[in-house]
């Protein structure tokens, strides 16, 4: 079967939707055409020269990155940086590049998930759970109506609350309406009295990713020419959508233990880190630049705290409490490529997917 650049897109969707991407970030599809036929994938944390190259030399002709190669806007495209040399050489040898950063960073299931299950931490949870990210969705439905629109409402994944699904909220009531010239009722006659029906007001939850198709769902239905629906924003926790995750060791483990773990575990030249008098057993992370959410960590009572890009004044804002582990940019995020990698697979068998076998990593350790 046939696969086309958007079916990748489509898929990537799924496994983090644009919707959750930060403000700043920009990810999707960034160079290439939608429709192009894919003849492989190659998946890597950057998207470099060298990178483009292997795609070239591999018959790949799509490249899923972690890190967006166009992040702030181009004025001119001369090939005067490494990012414009890396657009002109994707598009001299129409090679698409699919960038999912951030969006997948917020997923419970991405990047620092990966992390966590490298260090074998248990009853992992985000560290701070998503905001305005769920809504509710509410519509007027025929009574005899009421079951098939629910069952459809739910097909496309409103209704689920955590480990629930297909939940609603049923409330019967007597809609009314009166029919102008050129409608086309389902009861009474167009220009004709006022009527009334009994209706049941449908409530689902939904997170906002899933807006258009809830609606696109609603108006496939017949029963109504007009379909009447309420949306609203909600201030509902999200805990499957946030930033950072926080887990436990089964057994505590001295700091200088922990510091071996990690530095084993993301095979790091170097870790910059804060000392603390006690053992580790809570740790909180987050892949790439995570400095922003010390204070939360240190709040939920977490011994060590691993990211990568601290300051060197943020350094002192764990005024031993905590134990910030920074462990580089590269490192932190260097088993993102296995997260696409196995989602991919299943989805596509088709074609070869791999994974850049290069280091991207521009920093060195002398």
């Amino acid at each position: 079967m046939k696969v086309i650049v958007n079916d990748v897109v489509a898929a990537l969707e799924q496994l983090a939707p644009v919707a959750y991407q930060e403000s700043y970030d920009n990810v999707g599809l960034l160079v290439g055409n939608k429709n192009q036929e894919v003849s492989g994938i190659l998946i890597s944390l950057d998207c470099t020269e060298e990178v483009v190259q292997a795609a070239i030399n591999q018959k790949n002709n799509v490249i899923i990155c972690h890190h967006p190669i166009i992040f702030k806007g181009l004025k001119r495209i001369t090939g005067a940086n490494y990012v414009e040399r890396v657009v002109v050489m994707a598009i001299k040898n129409d090679i698409a590049i699919i960038a999912c950063h951030t969006n997948l960073d917020n997923m419970q299931a991405g990047v620092n998930a990966k992390i966590a299950e490298k260090l074998e931490l248990q009853n992992c949870k985000i560290l701070v759970p998503g905001k305005n990210t769920i809504r509710k969705f509410c519509t007027y439905v025929p009574q005899h109506y009421a079951e098939k629109v629910r069952e459809g409402l739910f097909e496309v994944g409103a209704g689920q609350i955590g480990l629930y699904r297909n939940c609603s909220f049923n409330t019967e009531g007597v809609g009314t309406f009166q029919p102008l010239i050129g409608s086309n009722p389902m009861v009474g006659n167009a220009g004709g009295s006022e009527e009334n029906i009994d209706e049941v007001k449908v409530e689902v939850i939904y997170h906002k990713h899933l807006e258009s198709n809830i609606i696109k769902k609603l108006n496939s239905f017949t029963y109504y020419e007009e379909k009447a629906y309420e949306i609203y924003e909600i201030t509902n926790i999200n805990q499957s959508i946030g930033a950072g995750m926080i887990g436990t060791f089964n057994i505590p483990m001295p700091p200088s233990e922990f510091l071996k773990k990690v530095k084993k575990v993301f095979q790091t030249g170097c870790i910059r880190y804060t000392s603390l008098e006690r053992d580790i057993q809570k740790v909180a992370l987050c892949g790439g630049s995570g400095s922003f959410l010390l204070a939360d960590a240190i709040s939920q009572k977490a011994d060590a705290f691993i990211s990568a890009d601290f300051k060197y004044h943020e350094f002192f804002d764990a005024d031993d409490q905590i134990m910030i582990t920074d462990i580089g940019h590269y490192e932190s995020e260097q088993y993102t490529s296995e997260i696409f990698y196995d989602y991919l697979r299943e989805k596509f068998t088709n074609f070869a997917i791999q994974i850049n076998s290069g280091n991207t990593n521009p920093i060195n350790y002398f």
